[in-house]
């Protein structure tokens, strides 16, 4: 029985459309582009600031201590001094459900919110922000649970034991599809009862312009929304982009050759040998008593193996279920690859920031081999590519962004591409998915990507890109350390930009908190 699924491509798609009103009449005849925003807090012209990126935060507590929340005050010192927040996706965990916007947002960052000296009483759906925190979709945003299991789960006790580790963060609701992330960060235009209503919120709110028509202005402890799932913004001379990568990470279909149904039927083998190993864990789970400590860890220890197994099933599944007919976004690739053109012919932006969940290049060892992350980087490629063949010698030897921000993976990494053959060489990439759920081991395999290109002829393989920093979870048993981490990006004058990635880190070990220092570094 699935007890999480993820719904399809076309679905998350055509639900944030409608939450949106994408393309309405109203919308449509006020010259409205509703995938663009200024973020207007009257700093947005100086070349000169910081900002902070945050990812895969949305947790309870671990066994009586709260890393999110350890986070969370660690960023305090650096709020008056940054402009805003990107977050990197996976804003809340099991599942997206509003039941835990309360306990997995709200109260973390109470300081970040209007009214935050009383959280409890602030709805998830009309949050204000003194600090902007700008999302991005993680996959854990869309995750949804079926009825049966509520069901099940809620009215046979033994099973909520059994699956203790499950409905800790599940509860009673999925994420509706996105609904509950949509209804907490979008512009959920849906929600107006009348056309008056719509039309009077347009016109007090859709009041800033850009160069692709009038947009959404955002006002800081005031105005809180975004104008859609993926969209952008200019700040000090930089373009962001912020992109939603759960509709263009599907995994391409299996070839119908001797080679694609050997493939399959390693994937059916593997998928049966993590569902047993599954069931094992859950049977040293039932017998583990979190009130005493040496337990209570253990138990940390093997939820946090319990979830990363939810994470391989998924994807296993995934590609056992792809088949001509899977879908990739294009509509919102083909967004980005039109912005990106428009943004190197504007002669006021030096440089270019893009984020979003999945990451097409990293060293976590559960995260490289996921067909998915292969599927994000050869969508992001295209992009690219095409960018490139556009531009010409526009570009001067930059790179088409100065630098990739993602999530996802549960650690803290800098990478930066070789010559990929594509025009996804020399960049940049920092994962800040370290910011509250459980952080995850580097791969075995060290930190040297290398890539197989079975396009090419004899299947060249070669280095793609290179790990020049990783913190994640390492050591074992009374030597285990769990760190979690956030980025503080000074972004100073010039063109390009200079940008210095200040690190922040504060780890658990031997049932304490202790601070790492991790020095700057400019990239």
């Amino acid at each position: 029985m699935k007890f999480i699924f993820d719904p399809p491509v076309p679905v998350k798609v055509q639900k944030m459309k409608e939450r949106v009103r994408w393309g309405d009449a109203s919308v449509v005849e006020r010259g409205i582009d509703q995938t663009s925003m200024v973020l207007d807090d009257g700093n947005s012209d100086n070349p000169e600031f910081s900002f902070i990126v945050i990812g895969d935060s949305g947790t309870t507590e671990h066994q009586g201590h709260h890393p999110q929340r350890k986070i969370a005050e660690l960023m305090l010192a650096h709020q008056e001094e940054s402009r805003f927040v990107l977050h990197t996706g996976d804003v809340i965990y099991v599942v997206g459900s509003h039941e835990y916007y309360p306990t997995n947002f709200i109260e973390p960052y109470r300081e970040f919110l209007v009214g935050g000296e009383n959280p409890k009483r602030i709805p998830y759906d009309r949050m204000v922000f003194n600090l902007p925190i700008l999302p991005v979709l993680g996959n854990h945003d869309y995750y949804d649970v079926p009825g049966i299991y509520r069901f099940i789960a809620g009215g046979t006790r033994s099973l909520r034991r059994l699956l203790g580790y499950k409905n800790v963060e599940i509860g009673w609701h999925g994420s509706y599809k996105g609904d509950a992330y949509a209804r907490a960060f979008l512009d959920y235009l849906k929600g107006f009862d009348s056309d008056e209503e719509l039309e009077r919120h347009l016109d007090e709110h859709y009041t800033a312009k850009t160069d692709t028509g009038h947009c959404l202005r955002y006002e800081p402890g005031r105005f809180t929304r975004l104008p859609n799932r993926y969209y952008t913004f200019r700040y000090g001379g930089i373009d962001f982009f912020a992109l939603d990568s759960n509709t263009f990470n599907e995994p391409s279909p299996l070839p119908a050759t001797k080679e694609g149904e050997a493939e399959r039927r390693e994937l059916v083998h593997r998928q049966h040998e993590i569902e047993q190993e599954e069931i094992q864990i859950l049977e040293i789970c039932e017998k583990l008593n979190p009130e005493i400590p040496e337990e209570a860890e253990q138990l940390d220890a093997l939820k946090a193996k319990l979830y990363q197994i939810d994470e391989i099933k998924i994807d296993i599944e995934k590609q056992l279920e792809s088949d001509e007919s899977s879908v990739v976004d294009f509509e919102q690739l083909n967004w980005l690859k039109q912005r990106l053109i428009l943004s190197w012919n504007t002669e006021e932006v030096r440089g270019r920031i893009i984020y979003f969940h999945h990451p097409p290049y990293v060293t976590e060892a559960t995260k490289w081999h996921q067909a998915q992350t292969l599927a994000v980087r050869r969508c992001l490629r295209w992009v690219f590519d095409q960018v490139a063949n556009t531009l010409g010698s526009m570009t001067q030897g930059r790179p088409i962004v100065d630098l990739i921000l993602n999530g996802h993976a549960h650690c803290l990494e800098h990478l930066r591409t070789t010559d990929t053959g594509h025009a996804d060489s020399n960049i940049n990439c920092i994962i800040s998915g370290g910011s509250g759920h459980y952080p995850r081991r580097q791969r075995n395999e060290g930190p040297e990507l290398m890539e197989t290109f079975d396009y090419l002829p004899g299947n060249p393989y070669r280095k793609v890109a290179d790990s020049f920093l990783f913190i994640g979870r390492n050591g074992y048993d009374e030597h285990l350390r769990r760190p979690y981490s956030f980025v503080r990006i000074d972004v100073k004058g010039g063109r390009p930009p200079k940008l210095i990635v200040r690190p922040f880190v504060i780890e658990r070990f031997m049932g304490e908190w202790c601070d790492r220092h991790v020095e700057p570094f400019v990239i």
